[in-house]
């Protein structure tokens, strides 16, 4: 049995905190974007809730990246609606500084400045953003090194950390901002197998406080032990969402259907 079979037949654990009954912290509402001609998302809804966990997954160029990086403005959509904490997103500078102040995100490739020490990289924002104080800052960071294992490393430069250490400082770094809403673009894509596991623990972690988080992954067993929703994309369409085990089990659309049968291998 693959690895990804067995993660998706262990127990599913229900976790004290679940998602608020109507408390949108995202909504997004007949959204289309192009690529100059090439029409890469189209006409996307999506409602998501405080402290609800979703993956979004699908084939390579579907448009599941391009949909969360919308969601702080890193894409700028062309049409339709995306609030954000009760914040519309337009070509107004000062709504997007705000979303980006609530709104964490991890990359595929971790981005960390390679000249500043891990401990510099964490307090970047919270200094020059947040304006708080070198020792308060400070010491937030090293709060969040701890949470995320790898306190040990905080004077070291990111060339001297493995992938998945790196990846984990990038958490933190995102955590930091203290962010209500945590986007995670394909997080473990870059990583050595091996590695994978350190950093999917702590997004596991994350999940059970209760962290409100939209994850674009391949990691089949991580949206089906975390999730509680499941997005499958195609063609630039959200095609399908399900709970993980109606996806999983009773997967609806044809298309939903072949892609799991060549994932789940």
């Amino acid at each position: 049995m693959s690895e990804t079979k067995e993660a998706m037949n262990k127990p599913r654990t229900e976790e004290a905190i679940q998602p608020a009954e109507n408390d949108n912290i995202i909504t997004i509402i007949g959204m289309h974007k192009w690529f100059g001609e090439f029409h890469v998302l189209k006409d996307i809804n999506l409602e998501v809730k405080a402290r609800e966990r979703i993956v979004v997954c699908g084939p390579s160029g579907s448009g599941k990246s391009t949909m969360i990086r919308c969601i702080n403005r890193l894409e700028e959509h062309q049409r339709g609606r995306i609030i954000v904490n009760g914040i519309e997103l337009s070509k107004n500078l000062k709504n997007i500084e705000k979303i980006r102040e609530e709104v964490g995100m991890v990359f595929q490739h971790f981005n960390l400045f390679p000249h500043l020490t891990i401990i510099e990289n964490l307090t970047l924002g919270p200094l020059w953003v947040r304006k708080m104080p070198l020792k308060e800052a400070r010491e937030l960071a090293m709060y969040y090194l701890e949470k995320v294992h790898i306190a040990e490393q905080a004077e070291k430069y990111p060339g001297q950390l493995s992938g998945g250490q790196q990846q984990r400082v990038a958490i933190a770094r995102s955590l930091c901002m203290k962010p209500k809403v945590m986007l995670f673009d394909e997080p473990t894509s870059a990583l050595d197998p091996e590695m994978v596991k350190e950093v999917l623990d702590v997004m596991i972690s994350l999940a059970h406080e209760g962290m409100t988080m939209i994850v674009v992954t391949h990691e089949m067993g991580f949206a089906k032990s975390v999730a509680h929703r499941v997005l499958f994309m195609d063609e630039g369409r959200i095609v399908e969402e399900n709970t993980p085990d109606e996806f999983f089990d009773h997967p609806q659309h044809e298309r939903t259907k072949l892609f799991l049968s060549q994932i789940l291998h």
